[in-house]
Order: structure tokens, then C-alpha cells, then sequence
């Protein structure tokens, strides 16, 4: 038996807890040069969407109850995209004094976020003028609409590869 192979495991401890604590610096280095975005699915900081939660969802509820809103566009593309939308009452009768406001922005990123506001309004359809996407794939689109004293957003997720759009 050597005397040298005790000598060995006090070493292999030290060097596995220096290993360690590299790990987690390196760790925190990394992770504090990635973007941290803030929650905007409400048009919103996730603070305060998570503090109204309540109030939003029941004004929601009380505008599905008197309106119905329609996104028209057909395909979400990188040059020209015209997003459309029509607001109805339960009836079926245009609704001409909607304000609608849309943000068109890429999931967790805010670079590439623009902000459509006046839209050319006609019989109920909301056109608003055609905007060029910063680039192909998957974006968000939001929209707050009130009408009278109810309110909504209808958030939207599309993909310029794919037809498909849907509300979540």
C-alpha cells in the first residue's frame, strides 16, 4: 500500500468545488448578456396584467356579450401586410365607432414592435395601412378594442410561412 494514494482524494474534492463554483459563474456571465423582455400580452408590464387580471377577463366577457370581432387578413407576409378586422354587434350590425389599437411585434422581442393606430373604417371593416415585417417567421399580433365603454384584446399569433392565425 502507498502512502501517496491518500494524498489524492483531498485534491479531487478541491478541484470539483473550484469546477463548481466556474459552472455557476459562468453560468450568471451567460445568462445576464440574454435579453430579459417583459410580458405584454395585454399591452401591458406582467405586473399590472397579473394585478387586473379579474377585471380583465370580465371585460372581455361583458364585450363577447355585445361584440364580435373578426381578423380578416388573409396570410401574414413580410412586404405589404394589410391586417384587417371587423367588429359587429350580436345583430350582425357594423360597428363604426371602435377604436382599435395594434401592436405587431415578435414573440419576446421588442426590436421590431410597430404600433398601428388609425385605420380607414367601412361599414364595420378596420384596414389599417400595409406595414413591412422586419423578417419571416412567427409574430404577435395585438389588439385592444373598445367600443363605447367595453373593451377587448384580441391577441393573435401568425407566421409569415403558414396561413394559420390564431387567438390566444
Amino acid at each position: 500500500m502507498s502512502k501517496s494514494s491518500g494524498r489524492v482524494w483531498p485534491y479531487a474534492i478541491g478541484a470539483s468545488i473550484l469546477l463548481i463554483f466556474s459552472a455557476c459563474v459562468a453560468t450568471i456571465i451567460v445568462t445576464s448578456k440574454m435579453p430579459v423582455e417583459a410580458s405584454d400580452t395585454y399591452m401591458m408590464g406582467y405586473h399590472e396584467a397579473d394585478a387586473s387580471a379579474n377585471e380583465i377577463i370580465q371585460a372581455q366577457i361583458a364585450f363577447d356579450k355585445k361584440y364580435n370581432i373578426a381578423y380578416q387578413t388573409q396570410a401574414l407576409n413580410v412586404q405589404n401586410t394589410q391586417l384587417i378586422y371587423r367588429v359587429t354587434d350580436k345583430e350582425g350590425v357594423a360597428v363604426d365607432n371602435a377604436i382599435i389599437k395594434v401592436i405587431v411585434t415578435r414573440p419576446n422581442n421588442h426590436k421590431h414592435d410597430q404600433e398601428l393606430l388609425n385605420p380607414n373604417i367601412n361599414n364595420g371593416v378596420y384596414t389599417f395601412a400595409p406595414i413591412t415585417l422586419a423578417q419571416e417567421g412567427r409574430w404577435d399580433i395585438m389588439a385592444k378594442v373598445e367600443v363605447d365603454a367595453q373593451q377587448r384584446f384580441y391577441n393573435l399569433k401568425a407566421d409569415t410561412r403558414a396561413k394559420e392565425t390564431f387567438e390566444y
